[in-house]
């Protein structure tokens, strides 16, 4: 249903077919005729400013003339050449702040391109297809490499990896690869199976083999995976959700906003799931929007989504809050959660009202409350950092150098668990990338 989601009318509850429109694909892929339209919008220009802000570099006015000139295939590859999850990032990207944002077309009286949606074009049409990988692998080198992690970034730094010739074994602990692709992005963003589909499609290049329900620390010992292989990959993520630290936050109710979003996005029936009645979120980032919507459309009566600052100091981009407003979500601003109140189930929520004083985030005095049956946090995550041996971390994040080269010889890392960046699909696909480069030199120097 778009960025409309299907709603009672009579008061009732929604009914299973209501529920499974609410969790159709936000933004269908175009057809052929509006392919041809938008494609043909593009002004290719030199030193587009549309790639410069793009964190994989992508030669959009490239791909886009390539689509433009029925060349879909030809598109598809310069896309996954720079960035080999172009199909996630084309969904789950927030484009309207990157390389849409910078399309010269805003300048005039005319929307942007629309980049995001010729993106998906072309590479749905590549994986759909079938038939031999885009890219061949070069002949083996003789080099093994071990990647922590099927997220974006070990994925993307498996496959370069492995087009050079390099083997890989990712170690994943999960059941599924694909990270926050498959487990964190709100369903209607990541409609029906695509993120395994992208998984299989970058498998295909070969040389890489996966290993499921192996967590570092737990099944594998950092010392081995450094004495087995040539070099190892972290891409391990932020995986401990953090704490409120408040009294009441291990009331029944209170979870993890991602953890309600992975048993969304994991069960075989959504209507089946109970997102409460009267639902409070508490963050600021497009977890906390994706949570408080995918509330709403599951069918709870009320959704409130409680941030500390202000709507510009908010992690969520302004076309999610908005999208959060269109859904229902009521959002309050300048408040911070004082405590949770219930005996074994929380049934209310305090908070203080907040204010910047001399630039610094004070309580106002002002006290209100909230009626919550669920409260769902999403105040961000802390690097889990069981089994990292002697990495040097700072600010809760491993340190990298250009390369993403780590502390210790031959160990590198990527995606959220270093601090590159902004923490997006996209922006892990390029530490990937760059981490390969690194460890493709790396390897070069030891054979030197």
């Amino acid at each position: 249903m778009g960025e409309h989601p299907v709603v009672s009318k009579t008061g009732k509850a929604l009914s299973a077919e209501d529920i499974a429109a609410n969790f159709e694909d936000l933004h269908p892929p175009l057809n052929a005729e509006q392919v041809s339209v938008e494609a043909s919008r593009c002004l290719f220009c030199h030193d587009a400013p549309c790639v410069a802000a793009c964190p994989t570099s992508i030669d959009i006015p490239k791909f886009i003339r390539q689509i433009a000139t029925g060349n879909l295939a030809g598109s598809a590859r310069t896309i996954l050449s720079a960035n080999i999850m172009g199909g996630t990032c084309a969904r789950a990207c927030p484009t309207e702040i990157l390389c849409e944002q910078k399309c010269v077309l805003n300048t005039g009286e005319h929307d942007p391109i629309e980049i995001g949606a010729l993106q998906r074009h072309a590479v749905d049409h590549q994986i759909a297809k079938g038939g031999p990988h885009p890219f061949a692998r070069a002949p083996k080198t003789g080099k093994s490499i071990a990647v922590i992690g099927a997220g974006p970034a070990g994925l993307t730094c498996a496959h370069a990896l492995a087009v050079q010739g390099h083997t890989v074994e990712i170690f994943e602990a999960r059941q599924k690869p694909g990270g926050l692709n498959e487990y964190g992005l709100a369903a209607y963003k990541m409609a029906e199976d695509f993120a395994a589909r992208e998984v299989d499609f970058i498998l295909k290049v070969g040389g890489i083999t996966l290993h499921y329900n192996q967590a570092l620390g737990r099944d594998i010992a950092f010392a081995d995976l450094q004495t087995r292989f040539d070099a190892v990959f972290m891409g391990i993520g932020l995986g401990r959700p953090r704490k409120l630290g408040l009294a009441g936050e291990n009331l029944g109710g209170v979870m993890d906003a991602l953890q309600f979003i992975e048993d969304i996005r994991q069960a075989d029936d959504p209507a089946q799931m109970d997102p409460g009645e009267n639902v409070v979120v508490i963050g600021g980032g497009n977890t906390a929007i994706d949570a408080a919507i995918q509330a709403k459309r599951l069918g709870a009566r009320s959704v409130t989504l409680v941030y500390r600052r202000g709507p510009t100091q908010m992690g969520a981009t302004q076309w999610e809050q908005d999208l959060a407003a269109i859904n229902g979500v009521t959002m309050m601003h300048w408040a911070k959660p004082e405590r949770l109140i219930g005996e074994d189930v929380v049934h209310t929520v305090h908070f203080e009202r907040t204010c910047l004083q001399d630039g610094n985030l004070v309580g106002t005095g002002d006290h209100f409350t909230l009626l919550a049956d669920r409260v769902y946090t999403a105040i961000g995550q802390e690097l889990y950092d069981q089994g990292l041996a002697s990495l040097r971390c700072e600010s809760g994040k491993i340190m990298v150098d250009e390369a993403g080269h780590t502390s210790l010889p031959g160990v590198f890392a990527g995606g959220d668990c270093i601090a590159s960046g902004e923490d997006l699909t996209v922006q892990a696909v390029e530490d990937g990338k760059v981490a390969a480069a690194g460890i493709h030199t790396y390897l070069g120097e030891q054979n030197g």
